[in-house]
């Protein structure tokens, strides 16, 4: 695949981040779980925790200097759905490799699903909407490539595993065009996540469920 296809099919991203982020995204980046607890220097035990099991629930970071910062749960993660899933990874690996990245839904659909959920419905959250290209020519090197929604193991989970995330030039997405249309890409990634956020992103709105949009809260200029 070529980057400028990925643009051409899909030209903004769309990632939900907890409410009242946005300061300190502007601020830090958009960093994956992995670079949020190095940033914030979370002791060895707690790091441990929250990267290689299953958030059952949200975790609040506190730091005297950068303030506070929330990791969202999985709960659309279960255990006992994941091992049946799991081809080629243990369940700690495969919560290692979703903590080390920062994921994009590609269209509002998937965007609204996420927060249309049982578990997030009633709650606002900050969506940053983002460029495509511009994020693809500065990252991508660092971009991967899903055909599945890696963070869910809801209703029919797909198999998945050490190939599930490619790089744009190895990800077959003609042939998946043809399979599944404009669900040939289901999730984009960033290794690490995203720096200087404001040079790639469009819009950021307090957004809820059903469309409704509370407040812009930046806007690129």
């Amino acid at each position: 695949m070529d980057p400028e296809q990925i643009a051409a099919h899909y030209p903004r991203l769309f990632h939900m981040a907890n409410a009242g982020s946005w300061p300190s995204i502007r601020r830090d980046g958009l960093l994956s779980t992995g670079a949020l607890v190095d940033l914030y220097e979370v002791n060895d035990g707690v790091r441990a925790e929250i990267l290689r099991s299953r958030r059952r629930e949200s975790i609040r970071l506190e730091h005297p200097d950068l303030g506070a910062a929330v990791i969202r749960d999985q709960l659309p993660l279960r255990e006992e759905a994941l091992k049946k899933c799991l081809t080629d990874m243990t369940l700690q690996e495969w919560f290692e490799t979703l903590n080390s990245r920062v994921f994009f839904w590609l269209d509002e659909p998937h965007l609204e699903g996420l927060l249309g959920a049982r578990a997030y419905r009633q709650d606002a959250h900050d969506v940053i909407t983002v460029d495509t290209a511009a994020l693809v020519a500065r990252e991508g090197p660092k971009v991967r490539l899903s055909a599945i929604n890696s963070g869910s193991t809801l209703y029919n989970p797909r198999p998945r595993g050490s190939e599930t995330f490619m790089p744009i030039a190895d990800y077959p997405f003609a042939e998946r065009r043809r399979a599944r249309g404009k669900d040939a890409i289901i999730e984009l990634a960033v290794d690490g996540g995203v720096t200087q956020i404001e040079e790639v992103a469009v819009r950021v709105e307090r957004r809820r469920s059903g469309g409704v949009v509370e407040e812009v809260l930046w806007e690129c200029p």
